[in-house]
């Protein structure tokens, strides 16, 4: 079995894949204060709590975006877990060519969704990945990385409204009944969720125009994306596990072994 590690800005989310089954996930609130015996107590009770121990566990990879928590993460892992995770950056093997002008400065977060889209949906594909920020990366039908269009997330934006005005509420993030709002909750729920979905229509439109791909495949992951989805009939697929199936490619990539990713299954 693989453990597969996200490392996100707000959350830490988990997996164990058995082949292609998922066997279980899990999400952690992202603390960069923990120590490495915090995150090994904390990864060796979500494997228990689902009838898993370390000795299951064939390999581990990670992929982050806050490098504050690595140092302890990497050592929760080989202290608690007994194995040294890959990590997802610089060397690692992924069949995507980057040719943006800095491939360094691509997040292997975004990597990792654009491994699993090309892989699983071929190509050309455009992955938007609506987490903290909300990220649109196109990959061609040769498997080359070069586009990426970067977006305030929901959350931060709800934050930026509730926060940064005197009166405005902390709300719950989800789409109302209408747009045409009478009350104040109402009102910045509709400004965000409508505003989303216009967002996300427009771009994905101004991408196949200015691209050329019509005929573009359009994947969506992430947390919030499910309700976007469901609103925009221009995204053909929402896969809340692509970041994590993504994550088991790579490992079996890097692992010289055949990927197992003509499907992936949830258990049960």
């Amino acid at each position: 079995m693989v453990f597969v590690i996200d490392v996100g800005n707000t959350n830490i989310t988990c997996g164990v894949f058995a082949g292609k089954t998922v066997k279980a996930t899990w999400r952690l609130t992202t603390q960069t204060a923990r120590t490495s015996d915090e995150y090994g107590f904390a990864l060796l009770n979500l494997l228990s709590v689902s009838g898993l121990k370390p000795a299951d566990l064939s390999g581990i990879i990670i992929a982050s975006v806050v490098p504050k928590i690595m140092h302890a993460l990497v050592g929760a892992c080989v202290k608690y877990l007994g194995k040294r995770p890959y990590i997802v950056g610089p060397g690692i093997k992924t069949g995507i060519r980057i040719t943006t002008e800095n491939p360094r400065e691509v997040g292997p977060d975004r990597i990792v969704d654009i491994v699993a889209a090309y892989t699983l949906y071929g190509g050309p594909t455009l992955v938007i990945d609506f987490g903290t920020a909300t990220t649109y990366d196109l990959v061609d039908e040769k498997g080359d990385f070069g586009v990426g269009i970067t977006a305030p997330g929901l959350r931060i934006a709800a934050k930026a409204l509730w926060e940064d005005t005197a009166k405005l509420p902390e709300i719950e993030i989800r789409k109302p009944d209408s747009i045409l709002a009478g009350e104040t909750v109402s009102s910045m729920q509709a400004g965000l969720v409508y505003g989303q979905i216009g967002q996300t229509k427009y771009i994905i439109e101004q991408v196949r125009r200015e691209s050329g791909f019509r005929d573009m495949k359009v994947v969506a992951t992430g947390g919030l994306g499910r309700m976007i989805s469901e609103e925009c009939e221009e995204i053909q697929v929402y896969d809340p596990l692509l970041t994590l199936k993504g994550l088991k490619i790579l490992y079996d990539k890097n692992r010289r072994t055949k990927p197992d990713t003509e499907e992936f299954e949830n258990e049960g």
